[in-house]
């Protein structure tokens, strides 16, 4: 039966000729899953040092703090200020040390371009470039100002392999998708572009192969997926593109071979994770075919972000976040175990205290911001300092700012830091009503520090205390304060892909037809049935 979403715009993807089109394959989607019994929170804490500025609830900046003044003090927990910079932030932070030993930080620096370009104060919009030789003194020494690097969206990527950073021209809705790539490896302080090409199609989000060789370009609403090949950082091409998802962040395995996908049901279709088996694009495979693995939802979802793969101990895992939603399906982040990948479950959940549904319900909606669709207490972006073993995982929650949480044991994460910086302006204004922690954090392990951005206050280095890491080194098996957690039981999975067709809109396109494609202002037609 055919959905009654309304139709989407059409994608036409222009072949050698740069006349052929190529439709969509229908794509079954089948419906609900059952409840799984983790535990949905609140995460409990841990104590916060001598020092320490806590919070009375896990996560928020109430009315009365605002009104009396402790907001204006900020929040710690186990975490303290080391530098800053700047007035505004957007939805990426990197981290990449050179060949000579610089060590760099990249943030781009709105949350919607060119909306949010007068906020920028003298340094102007772009993705900026700090040399962090001294993290107490960021030195601004570049801001990347190529079109996709002013409005990348969330597509700002640095790999650590190749030394390059790379971002696709996004939006919320969908830019056309240049793609831009700079060479950091000689002198991270000032990035030598070395192309710009129309070849991600759509833009909104991206992914990185850890060998650096490809970039995947993805369009969430406009439901755009390619696969732009980096071999030479100099000549870019497209290996393989698709219609047929809903595509939001994502991330590759550590051999290439699996794309993990957060997806959205904008408007019908499919939410949760997507796993595809991109060992064709990966092994540069003509015309590649890109089976589904497997899919995966969950009970009170809200917008998929982003999933990264890590091992604890050797078992693999995925660090999952939503974004937005609201009561029940408030943003928050999860633990997935992928050890059988055609059967994903999810194992915990970390959740504030601001997140539930009572808390929503009572006073708590009177709070400045927190009743903004787009803003409020909700998860946005997590991050991990290692594949392997991490110990722990840094989010940013919004107006709760940003959060670390032990996962030590995938079972029972624990927060055990915060950081809040001070709420200092509060207007009518939903962009000022107080902090906008949107950022996927970067990490520098030898130092325990934290780099991410808040939308209305910039770049912070923040370092985690000795309280924080004795948290850490204890959390493994630790007493639960919130009560007992019922053993976690997994969800049923989506049909692995010996049951769901390969994805139907699949070839290599032309630099030339994706061109046209650009200027025509083209998107995608999907087809579902249900």
């Amino acid at each position: 039966m055919r959905s009654s979403h309304p139709a989407r715009p059409a994608l036409r993807v222009l072949v050698a000729t740069g006349v052929a089109a190529l439709a969509a394959l229908t794509v079954a989607v089948p419906s609900g899953v059952a409840a799984s019994k983790v535990y949905d929170g609140p995460t409990p804490g841990v104590p916060c040092d001598k020092g320490s500025l806590p919070e009375t609830t896990q996560g928020r900046v109430s009315l009365a703090d605002v009104t009396s003044g402790r907001a204006a003090k900020g929040y710690t927990c186990n975490a303290r200020e080391v530098g800053h910079f700047g007035v505004s932030g957007g939805f990426r932070v990197a981290r990449y040390v050179d060949k000579a030993g610089h060590d760099c930080a990249y943030y781009d620096t709105t949350l919607l371009f060119p909306k949010d370009s007068l906020a920028q104060g003298v340094e102007g919009t772009g993705t900026y470039v700090l040399d962090m030789t001294d993290p107490a003194h960021p030195v601004h020494t570049d801001t990347l100002r190529t079109a996709a690097f002013q409005s990348p969206h969330e597509s700002v990527r640095v790999n650590q392999k190749r030394g390059l950073i790379v971002a696709d021209m996004g939006y919320p809705t969908a830019n056309p998708g240049f793609v831009d790539v700079y060479d950091i490896s000689a002198d991270c302080r000032k990035p030598v572009l070395k192309s710009t090409t129309p070849l991600g199609v759509l833009g909104h989000e991206s992914g990185f192969s850890p060998d650096g060789n490809t970039f995947y370009v993805s369009s969430l609403y406009a439901h755009t997926l390619a696969a732009v090949d980096l071999t030479d950082p100099s000549v870019p091409k497209i290996l393989w593109a698709t219609g047929d998802y809903s595509p939001h962040g994502m991330s590759v395995s550590d051999d290439g071979n699996r794309l993990y996908i957060a997806e959205d049901a904008f408007s019908g279709g499919f939410s949760g994770l997507t796993v595809l088996d991109v060992s064709q694009v990966q092994k540069r495979v003509l015309n590649p075919t890109v089976p589904i693995v497997s899919r995966l939802t969950w009970p009170h979802i809200g917008t998929p972000q982003n999933a990264m793969p890590f091992t604890q101990h050797g078992h693999p895992y995925l660090a999952e976040i939503d974004e937005f939603g609201s009561g029940d399906n408030i943003g928050a982040a999860r633990i997935i175990d992928i050890a059988d990948e055609k059967k994903p479950f999810v194992v915990s959940l970390m959740r504030l205290a601001v997140n539930q549904a009572a808390a929503q319900a009572g006073d708590e909606k009177n709070d400045p911001g927190a009743s903004g669709r787009f803003q409020g207490y909700r998860g946005h972006y997590c991050e991990i300092p290692t594949r392997v073993d991490p110990t722990i995982v840094a989010c940013s929650f919004i107006m709760s700012g940003l959060r670390v949480f032990n996962i030590e044991d995938v079972q029972h994460p624990q927060e055990v830091a915060y950081f809040n910086p001070p709420v200092t302006s509060v207007g009518t204004e939903q962009v000022k009503a107080g902090n906008f922690a949107m950022a996927a954090p970067a990490f520098v392990p030898e130092r325990h520090e934290i780099w991410y951005s808040d939308g209305n206050n910039g770049f912070y280095a923040v370092r985690l205390t000795a309280a924080a890491k004795r948290a850490t080194a204890a959390g493994r098996g630790s007493a639960v304060a919130s009560g007992p957690r019922p053993a976690p039981a997994p969800h049923p999975a989506m049909p692995s892909s010996a049951t769901l067709p390969t994805t139907g809109l699949s070839t290599t396109l032309p630099a030339a037809g994706l061109v046209l494609l650009a200027a025509a202002g083209l998107a995608v037609r999907r087809r579902r049935t249900t």
